[in-house]
């Protein structure tokens, strides 16, 4: 039997610090989440091997050598921002010169290995300008521009994307389920578009190098993907077929 093709997912978690005033008093309360469960679900009945680094772990965790990196077949980047590979303690707290790991992800591009990156609040440009993906090495192996503002187009009514192009990554869907924002981008010349949303890229792919990279400008959880696409019969099969094309190089 093969060995599984192993994913490693970056991002997909937060911290939330509330405070709750009740007149004179208050108090406050705190939680961590992750949003992974889909997409780690969906991977794993596709029969690959699945590693998720929160945001917090990847910091410190995610991969500072080639060698590392490579053990991986696809790279999966959802909601994590470009500081978090760029600030690691060893840096930010003392100053000390360290591997630049937005160039590790190029460059294992550009030798074969495999990029996707799923939109949110922190990846690509997003809130506030805050994921700042356009200023790194990454964008050199993205197929979309990623923009310099804030990106986030949200949309509370929903919005339904739109097949633009036949191909395998897009096999075996039906009709698009509605979605409730996206990030921004613009194509970038010699990559493909394979589906859109507002006239803007919604699934887009390319190869760089001897790799390949996609981009799926919407969430792979709520909030932008709500029950109604999480739950689509077509969510599993779209994220199979997309590490299929990515790693089959």
């Amino acid at each position: 039997m093969s060995e599984k093709k192993k994913v490693l997912l970056a991002g997909e978690s937060w911290m939330s610090f509330t405070t709750h005033v009740k007149g004179f008093d208050t108090f406050y309360t705190s939680v961590y989440e992750t949003g992974e469960k889909f997409l780690k679900a969906a991977l794993e009945e596709g029969g690959y091997d699945f590693t998720f680094l929160p945001n917090h772990l990847a910091m410190e965790e995610f991969p500072f050598k080639m060698e590392e990196l490579k053990q991986y077949d696809l790279l999966v980047l959802s909601d994590i921002g470009a500081n978090t590979l760029l600030l690691p303690g060893a840096t930010f707290t003392r100053s000390e010169m360290m591997p630049n790991r937005c160039n590790l992800i190029r460059d294992y591009v550009l030798e074969g290995g495999a990029l996707l990156m799923v939109g949110g609040y922190m990846t690509f440009s997003g809130i506030d300008g805050k994921g700042k993906w356009q200023d790194t090495a990454v964008q050199e192996v993205l197929p979309v521009q990623v923009l310099s503002t804030d990106d986030r187009m949200e949309h509370c009514e929903g919005i339904r994307p739109v097949t633009v192009k036949q191909h395998e990554i897009l096999e075996g869907l039906g009709e698009w389920p509605r979605i409730l924002g996206y990030n921004k981008t613009i194509l970038r010349d010699g990559a493909e578009l394979l589906a859109e949303v507002e006239g803007n890229p919604f699934i887009a792919v390319g190869e760089y190098g001897k790799g390949r990279s996609a981009v799926f400008t919407t969430d792979c959880a709520p909030h932008w993907a709500p029950p109604e696409f999480c739950s689509w019969e077509g969510y599993n099969k779209l994220f199979q077929n997309m590490a299929k094309w990515l790693t089959n190089k």
